[in-house]
């Protein structure tokens, strides 16, 4: 899979942008505030729907304007597919696939695929939970996007039963209505519970290997993804609100625990519920559910965050999107997924475009070689920089010059 055209109208600092890309590696050049990023975030919004630098739409359409239009050509497999997005603040957004509208925007989904690492991805290290739930999401639904309905359900039902308990509190009663909404909670809840666990357990090899192959771990530079997952410091675990599930061993090592099913989910988290009812009450908010959990990073047994240096959560901040890219391109990497697994992964042709925005000019000279020897052989790669001398020699291909909302191919 590759983006062959990307075209933008009112687009945050673009009036009008014709962006023609190819296979292989292309890297956009422009000074800091040219816009060179507002190019890559535009082609994630399109495989996503959704920015990696702002929570809202409403920053993605240029001032004056009142809409954005995103029209990103997908080739895969010598198969041509036009995705079209308009983003309208304030309004539900529209989007076509092939010039047909769709009835939802989310139906677009899987149409691309993108694996976008930018600084921002430093908090998946440093940062709060809700950062890492939503990189779990996201891969999910790349993986499976009929997983972006049932996100979307839980999300709905979350909502709805917090309104429920703040009336609760405000009348200092349980209403029974509150039984209805549990029962839902927990059957959209084990939904997506049960696809996270499995998607921890298939990722977190292809995550151990790239963090040792980026930072050099033992013998794993330049080795394909996955080869020394076994000796690498890097490890993920699941942290479930749900005490049940809350010790289970996701990644393990040795013997693995096998994992729980949807309906085993789903009664662990009922039994939860009750457990919290009173809390839940006096609080006015649900306090069990995939929305309180946590994607756990440790290197050498110790909490990423607040002990990895600098330049392990960079290295690790990267494990984490390399690893995702890993499994979306469908590396062999602790064999075929289990039968019960909802991700068993992408056909060839939906590889993913692998997107480093502004990555190579934070990492030393070491970790930008070996991390230009693991993406050297992607089908397409997107980079941008300030200046050439960031990117490696290893990486050389088309060039793109952007300055004062122009975009240029050199020569």
């Amino acid at each position: 899979m590759h983006v062959t055209h990307l075209s933008l109208t009112d687009f945050r600092s673009y009036a009008r942008a014709e962006v023609p890309l190819g296979p292989g590696t292309t890297t956009i050049v422009g000074r800091n505030g040219q816009g060179k990023t507002n190019l890559v975030e535009a082609l994630g919004y399109a495989a996503t729907l959704g920015s990696h630098r702002v929570a809202t739409d409403a920053p993605l359409v240029r001032t004056g304007a009142e809409r954005a239009v995103v029209r990103a050509a997908v080739d895969r497999a010598g198969r041509s597919t036009l995705v079209e997005l308009e983003i309208v603040p304030g309004r539900a957004n529209r989007a076509r696939v092939n010039r047909a509208p769709v009835a939802r925007p989310r139906d677009v989904l899987g149409s691309l695929r993108t694996v976008l690492f930018a600084p921002e991805d430093l908090a998946l290290v440093k940062g709060e939970p809700d950062g890492r739930r939503r990189y779990l999401d996201e891969v999910l639904v790349a993986l499976a996007p009929r997983l972006a309905g049932v996100r979307a359900d839980y999300e709905r039902v979350l909502r709805q039963r917090n309104t429920l308990l703040r009336t609760a509190r405000a009348q200092r009663v349980a209403p029974a209505a509150l039984e209805v909404w549990d029962e839902h909670l927990a059957a959209a809840g084990a939904q997506l519970l049960f696809s996270r666990l499995h998607l921890v357990r298939r990722v977190a090899p292809h995550v151990a290997a790239a963090y040792a192959a980026v930072s050099g771990h033992g013998d794993a530079a330049g080795e394909e993804p996955g080869a020394d997952a076994a000796g690498s410091p890097a490890r993920l675990g699941y942290r479930c609100s749900v005490p049940e599930v809350d010790d289970l061993d996701v990644v393990g090592a040795g013997e693995v625990p096998e994992l729980p099913g949807r309906a085993e989910l789903a009664e662990a988290l009922l039994r939860a519920l009750a457990a919290q009812r009173r809390a839940e009450v006096e609080r006015g908010t649900s306090l069990v559910g995939p929305h309180r959990d946590d994607l756990v990073l440790t290197l050498d047994g110790l909490p990423a965050r607040g002990y990895a240096s600098h330049g392990e959560s960079w290295s690790f901040a990267l494990a984490l999107r390399l690893g995702s890219y890993a499994l979306l391109r469908g590396a062999p990497v602790g064999g075929p997924a289990g039968a019960g697994d909802p991700a068993s992964g992408p056909s060839p042709e939906d590889e993913p475009v692998l997107v480093l925005d502004d990555v190579f000019a934070e990492l030393d000279a070491g970790r930008r070689r070996r991390l230009a020897a693991l993406v050297a052989g992607a089908e397409q790669v997107l980079i941008t920089a300030a200046v050439d001398d960031d990117v490696p020699a290893g990486l050389e291909g088309d060039r793109l010059r952007v300055a004062d909302g122009e975009v240029a191919r050199d020569g």
